[in-house]
C-alpha cells in the first residue's frame, strides 16, 4: 500500500474513532426506570448513548458514588435525596449544578436539580387487620404494645433511603432521646429490619406472602398496588398510616458528578428529566409526584392520599446529623457498634 493511501486510511480511521457517541453514565437506583422511547428520543438528540448504572436502594447507591469518587463511575446520578444529598456533597462526590436546570417546581433540592418528590409512611394491609379484627395504631407509640407483636417491617437506615428518613422524622417530631426510647421499645416489641425497600415490601410485609402487615413504604403505593393489580380493584388493598414522627417528605434530584467525563450531555440529561413529557411519565413509572408545577397525575392517583402533615428535617441538618443518629440507631435497634 502506498504511503498517501495508508495516511487516507488512518485518517478515515481516527474519523471514525472521533464520531463514536459520547457514552453517558447514569448512577441511580433500583427504582430508576425511563420510557424507552422518550430515552431513545434523547440519545438521537444529542448523539450520546446513556448507560444506566443501578446500585441497589439509594443509601447503597450515594456509599457507592462516594466510594468511586477518585475515579468516578458515573457523570450524574439521579435519585439522591434530601436525605442523603449532604452525606454526598461532604464527601466531596457532587459538582456544582448551574443554577437553570433548577429554577421552576413545587420542591427544590439544594445541590441538585429537584425531579420529583413523595412521602415515606407506613402502609397498612387492610385485610390482615379485617381478618384479625385489630384496630389500626393511631400512634407510633402503640407500636410498642403487645397488640402489635412483631407486625411491623422497617428498612434499616444505614443503607436504605426510606429506613433513613423514617429514622429521621421520629426524631424531628420527638427529639433524639425520646426517638432512640421509642426505637428501643419497637425493638422489644419485635420490629425486623431489612436491608432495603425491595425486600420488606416485597418478601416481609404480609400483602406480598409475609408475616408482617405494617412495612414502611411511601404514600403512592396503595395507587400503585391497583395499578398493577390483574384484577380491576375499586379500592386499594393496602392504606397509610400517617402517624405523628412517621412521615418524611422526600424530594429525588439529579446532580453531577465530580469528575465526571460527560459534564455537558450529564446537564441535557438533567434537563431532559425535568422536561414535560418525563415529568408526565413519572406518576406511574417510578410512583412519586413530578417536581415541576401544572403536570397532570393519572386518575389511580385518588388512591394516593397526601399527609395533612409530615415531619422532616432541613437537608442541613440531616447532613450534619445523619451519621451519629445512624451510629445511635444501629447501636440501639441492633445492637452492635461502639
Amino acid at each position: 500500500m502506498k504511503l498517501q493511501s495508508k495516511l487516507v486510511v488512518l485518517a478515515l480511521s481516527l474519523a471514525g474513532l472521533s464520531a463514536q457517541a459520547a457514552e453517558l453514565r447514569v448512577l441511580a437506583h433500583s427504582s430508576f426506570s425511563l420510557d424507552k422511547q422518550q430515552l431513545a428520543a434523547f440519545e438521537k438528540q444529542t448523539g450520546a448513548k446513556v448507560s444506566i448504572i443501578k446500585a441497589g436502594d439509594a443509601g447503597e447507591m450515594v456509599n457507592k458514588l462516594i466510594l468511586t469518587k477518585s475515579n468516578p463511575i458515573a457523570d450524574v446520578v439521579f435519585g439522591i435525596d434530601n436525605s442523603l444529598i449532604g452525606k454526598a456533597e461532604q464527601a466531596g462526590a457532587l459538582a456544582p449544578l448551574p443554577a437553570e436546570l433548577a429554577k421552576r417546581g413545587k420542591v427544590s433540592l439544594p445541590g441538585a436539580a429537584a425531579i420529583d418528590y413523595g412521602y415515606v409512611a407506613l402502609n397498612y394491609d387492610k385485610a390482615w387487620f379485617a381478618k384479625n379484627k385489630l384496630p389500626l395504631p393511631k400512634t407510633l407509640s402503640d407500636l410498642t404494645q403487645p397488640a402489635y407483636k412483631n407486625l411491623l417491617v422497617v428498612e434499616n437506615p444505614a443503607t436504605s433511603s426510606p429506613g433513613l428518613a423514617f429514622l429521621a422524622s421520629t426524631i424531628h417530631a420527638f427529639g433524639e432521646d425520646k426517638a432512640f426510647a421509642l426505637w428501643g421499645k419497637l425493638r422489644d416489641n419485635g420490629l425486623k429490619v431489612s436491608k432495603g425497600w425491595t425486600e420488606a415490601y416485597y418478601t416481609d410485609f404480609s400483602k406480598n406472602g409475609g408475616s408482617r402487615p405494617i412495612v414502611l413504604s411511601y404514600a403512592t403505593s396503595p395507587a400503585a398496588e391497583v395499578f398493577y393489580s390483574k384484577e380491576k380493584l375499586a379500592d386499594a388493598p393496602t392504606g397509610n398510616l400517617f402517624l405523628q414522627g412517621g412521615v418524611f417528605r422526600q424530594v429525588e434530584g439529579a446532580a453531577l458528578v465530580k469528575g465526571g467525563k460527560e459534564a455537558k450531555v450529564a446537564q441535557q440529561f438533567i434537563a431532559f428529566l425535568r422536561s414535560d413529557a418525563v415529568q408526565k411519565d413519572i406518576p406511574t413509572r417510578m410512583w412519586m409526584y413530578p417536581a415541576l408545577d401544572n403536570i397532570a397525575l393519572d386518575p389511580v392517583y385518588k388512591h394516593a392520599e397526601q399527609p395533612a402533615a409530615h415531619d422532616t428535617p432541613d437537608s442541613a441538618v440531616l447532613a450534619a446529623k445523619q451519621r451519629g443518629w445512624v451510629s445511635r440507631w444501629t447501636r440501639v435497634v441492633l445492637k452492635s457498634g461502639n
